[in-house]
């Protein structure tokens, strides 16, 4: 069911165990270490691996992400801005990513550019919570959602790339 790439790229993400959301305060903040601990891992083994694709940096709070990601096809670098809100009932529930420039431009995303994850990646998330986080979301949300959706809308003329 998981190729080994993607089971590879699991095993370097930390598992996090603190079960809290923006409205438990004082455990909160644990649980934003061990979120920011698991993405630190994450961003240096895609760095090392050559697979560096997104930054992120959040509000001081830690309820609003934002940042940038990036998706390479035929040597080009198409990137994108990404934002996202921690649920109040994170971790129970997924953070919704959003691409808010390409908003409209496929079926696989819902109103305001949130990317669809519904069928694939929130079953999987609920099976392991309170274990997945932020960096879980990106890699086995957002990665194959651009794996899959950019080469599309760039094969069919909806994104251009543009000169950095």
């Amino acid at each position: 069911m998981v190729d080994d790439s993607t089971r590879k790229t699991l095993s370097n993400i930390p598992l996090l165990q603190i079960r809290a959301g923006p409205r438990e305060k004082d455990v909160w903040v644990q649980r934003l270490k061990e979120e920011y601990h698991a993405l630190i891992m994450y961003v240096k083994n895609n760095k090392q691996s050559g697979s560096d694709w997104f930054r992120l940096e959040s509000n001081k709070e830690g309820t609003k992400w934002f940042g940038k990601c990036w998706y390479m096809h035929n040597l080009l670098k198409y990137e994108f801005d990404v934002e996202f809100d921690i649920p109040v009932t994170y971790p129970t529930t997924a953070p919704e990513i959003a691409l808010p420039e390409l908003d409209g431009k496929t079926a696989k995303m819902y109103r305001g550019g949130k990317i669809c994850l519904t069928d694939h990646f929130k079953p999987l998330w609920a099976r392991n919570v309170p274990k997945f986080g932020i960096a879980h979301a990106m890699a086995l949300g957002l990665a194959p959602w651009l794996a899959v959706e950019v080469p599309d809308l760039i094969e069919k003329g909806i994104i251009t790339y543009k000169e950095k």
